[in-house]
């Protein structure tokens, strides 16, 4: 299950954040179709952030059909957007997470690491927001 992180420093509005961090855990293989986001409740209570951005959240995610809510059950999983092999995106996420501490070594910090990884995508033909 997702456990829900909310930077209230960071520009990104909460309810946005939450919507992000359920599509990266789809991406990762971390939440498939059938399980069950944690509930409104759950989610308010750690993370801090208001009933109603959750309840927004969730329906951002269900318009977008990634996920449905079900009467009295909760909400849950509708659709996937892993089209990655999980074994793969496990290996590629070590990578990852050694490169991050080779970085932390060398003295970046996390704007460094961020200016890297668009100038990389940007080389790529890759646009982010």
């Amino acid at each position: 299950m997702v456990e829900f992180r909310v930077d209230r420093a960071g520009g990104l509005p909460a309810y946005l954040q939450l919507v992000r961090q359920v599509k990266e855990a789809l991406r990762l293989g971390w939440l498939r179709p059938g399980d069950r986001l944690p509930t409104v409740r759950d989610v308010v209570g750690t993370s801090g952030v208001n009933a109603n951005t959750v309840l927004k959240a969730y329906r951002e995610l269900e318009f977008a059909g990634l996920v449905e809510a079900r009467q009295g059950a909760g909400t849950f999983v509708k659709a996937g957007l892993g089209t990655v092999d999980p074994e793969v995106m496990a290996e590629l996420r070590a990578g990852l997470a050694d490169w991050v501490a080779k970085a932390r070594t060398a003295g970046l910090e996390n704007e460094d690491v961020d200016a890297l990884l668009r100038v990389v995508l940007a080389e790529e033909g890759v646009e982010i927001a």
